[in-house]
């Protein structure tokens, strides 16, 4: 089976574009987004932005889904962005709590017909009723979310797998259900990738948390190479903390061969699994291109 981008296999849509999608490409990165529900257009390109500014490949990926999956796509995306940004947004947990029930009950009146009036609520419930989409897949997303609320590492990588499993294969399966998808080859696929897109997150925000003093990297491959939470808050650069990365980078690779994500594990290769080296923080200004390469070769 074809697996071109986040392993679904989509149609190469038209390089004509909606101009007013790709100039978001362009427009400003403003911090805040306001949250208040709209019309039907003004929802969408509430989730759109909201996916743009804080999941920007994943965006990319979204635009070449077929244009009658694409909007579905699109609020599917804004919601995983919207449970993951809980944890670094709150500061107490019972809040982040709250704000995980408030999505409980949400999809349970989406599947009601009677959505909260929040933006990408309303999106999910046009999605919900169009393709029918599982309540599980959704319920599951946010039960392991409300989960990693604690601070606190993944003890094994069987662990942070499972937590992968658990929010990035099941949003897999929902985008794939927008495509009309139902079958048990594509959910092994989807498995698979979402595991390695889980793993390859956790290193690639290993940065990122350092500078907050967390570390939330698998304890036993750190315990295995004598690597200490201290050596990634003080960015150190030793051959074992680079080992580190070596194992959970080819516990990903177990996963996936020949999908978009291994382009961060080779740029991590080429930098000796240096999880700070300043290219890996870069954007990839021609990642459209090669994604629209990938899907071309794969489609021809």
């Amino acid at each position: 089976m074809s697996l071109p981008v986040m392993g679904l296999s989509t149609r190469l849509p038209s390089l004509c574009l909606s101009r007013r999608v790709l100039a978001l490409q362009h427009g400003p990165a403003g911090r805040g987004l306001a949250s208040t529900p709209g019309s039907a257009g003004q929802n969408e390109g509430y989730c759109l932005q909201l996916v743009r500014l804080r999941d920007h490949e994943g965006f990319l990926c979204s635009l070449l889904l077929p244009p009658e999956s694409r909007s579905s796509a699109l609020a599917l995306k804004a919601f995983n962005v919207e449970l993951a940004q809980v944890k670094d947004l709150v500061s107490q947990k019972n809040i982040g709590l709250m704000r995980m029930q408030f999505w409980r009950t949400a999809v349970e009146d989406m599947y009601h017909d009677n959505p909260p009036h929040q933006p990408i609520a309303m999106e999910l419930w046009k999605a919900i009723k169009k393709h029918k989409l599982t309540k599980s897949w959704f319920m599951r997303i946010i039960d392991e979310r409300e989960k990693n609320l604690d601070d606190r590492a993944y003890r094994t990588i069987q662990e942070l797998e499972k937590y992968a499993e658990n929010t990035q294969s099941s949003l897999l399966y929902l985008t794939l259900e927008t495509l009309g998808v139902k079958d048990v080859h594509a959910d092994h696929a989807a498995s698979h990738i979402g595991k390695a897109h889980g793993i390859i997150t956790c290193l690639r925000a290993v940065p990122y948390h350092s500078s907050q003093r967390k570390v939330f990297l698998p304890m036993d491959i750190c315990m295995m190479h004598d690597v200490s939470q201290e050596d990634f808050i003080r960015g150190s650069l030793e051959k074992q903390v680079r080992d580190v990365a070596f194992d959970i980078a080819s516990q990903a690779h177990v996963h996936l061969e020949h999908v978009t994500l291994d382009m961060y594990l080779n740029k991590l290769r080429k930098v000796d699994f240096n999880v700070f080296h300043p290219s890996l923080q870069r954007k990839n200004t021609l990642l459209p291109w090669q994604l629209y390469i990938q899907s071309w070769k794969k489609t021809y």
